[in-house]
């Protein structure tokens, strides 16, 4: 691993490739690039698609997929950087092995194809997931922790990105830079899959009387892809940036969202207890055998996240790279302005 960033270069002027563009995440970043004068290049499996048009239009848009080799080298000729953002983000178990194949096998086909396009440096963007998982409230995450595998293991997006990573990790050389970016959760307007603000959505449609055990870390997409361009630009050679803005339990991102939502908070927390997690999860997947295909009801994986502690320290970002978050309650009213605005939730009356 280098211990400089010397060889890290400008953003401005420099032609950049970008997968997962149309993604939350990716939405942001390729803005956060024009802004600082790069050429952008998309990598999109739909360059016609309403996502992709709502992209800059000076992002030059490109049809391809991250695990055709070809047409990922063929979209990095020329280009001095890649951001590494394409993957697939699902909480359900039969959903593993895809993941494993878009994540980890779509890592290691997108960054040997932009190594074979004379790609100098990758930005690639992870999760907190890899790193900051834990059943006490009282561990907060940084890149030197070790990782927690055992938890990990339990979920299938989780073990597909951190695998991803320690691959791509691997492939750091003098002519070929890597720097990995594990972004909290993501919030923020503008996710328009609605993977990462479908919790949000929930609690909005349906209030909960109470509140999981558990402990979130979030940020805002739009500081991520900020951390994303800093990554690229001060970032050190096979070194993990964790990006997070807020630590809270779960119950207090509830009554935060409730506070900006004029809705009602949760009044009880479950108590720590791994017997009454197990129960939750037993009940919450019978609730959905009953009810069926119902999203407004949280999956049992969902409910045995909420159960654990996300915690994490962006230290090393802001020492490092000077990236600084928003104010998280400014990020959770967005959040909730977007969604409404976008009429993607019915709102329960205020008790």
């Amino acid at each position: 691993m280098s211990e400089s960033n010397e060889n890290a270069v400008a953003t401005a002027g420099q032609r950049v490739l970008v997968t997962g563009a149309t993604g939350f995440l990716g939405q942001h970043l390729c803005a956060e690039l024009i802004a600082a004068g790069c050429e952008v290049v998309a990598l999109c499996r739909n360059p016609d698609s309403g996502a992709a048009r709502l992209l800059p239009p000076q992002v030059r848009r490109l049809q391809g997929d991250v695990l055709d080799a070809d047409a990922v080298a063929s979209a990095a000729l020329g280009c001095e950087g890649m951001f590494h953002c394409a993957g697939q983000v699902s909480r359900d178990p039969e959903d593993a092995l895809d993941m494993m194949r878009v994540n980890f096998e779509g890592t290691k086909v997108a960054l040997s194809a932009a190594k074979t396009a004379k790609v100098k440096r990758v930005v690639l963007a992870s999760t907190s997931g890899t790193l900051a998982i834990s059943e006490s409230d009282e561990e907060v995450a940084d890149e030197n922790l070790e990782r927690p595998l055992e938890l990990i293991n339990r979920w299938g997006y989780y073990r597909s990105k951190l695998y991803a990573e320690q691959w791509a990790l691997d492939q750091c050389a003098d002519d070929f830079e890597v720097v990995v970016a594990n972004p909290s959760l993501l919030l923020g307007p503008g996710d328009l899959n609605g993977s990462s603000t479908l919790d949000v959505r929930r609690y909005l449609e349906q209030p909960l009387p109470v509140a999981p055990h558990g402990g979130i870390a979030f940020v805002d997409a739009r500081d991520a892809a900020r951390g994303l361009v800093l990554a690229f630009q001060r970032g050190v050679s096979g070194r993990c940036y964790l990006l997070n803005a807020c630590n809270c339990s779960t119950r207090t991102f509830l009554s935060r969202i409730a506070r900006v939502s004029d809705l009602s908070a949760p009044v009880f927390r479950m108590p720590k207890s791994r017997a009454i997690s197990r129960l939750n999860v037993w009940l919450t997947q019978r609730a959905n055998d009953l009810m069926g295909d119902d999203d407004s009801l949280p999956d049992a994986h969902s409910v045995d996240i909420a159960q654990h502690f996300w915690y994490c320290d962006a230290s090393r970002a802001e020492r490092e790279l000077g990236w600084r978050a928003r104010d998280p309650m400014v990020t959770l009213a967005d959040t909730v302005e977007d969604l409404r605005h976008r009429g993607l939730v019915m709102m329960s009356p205020p008790s």
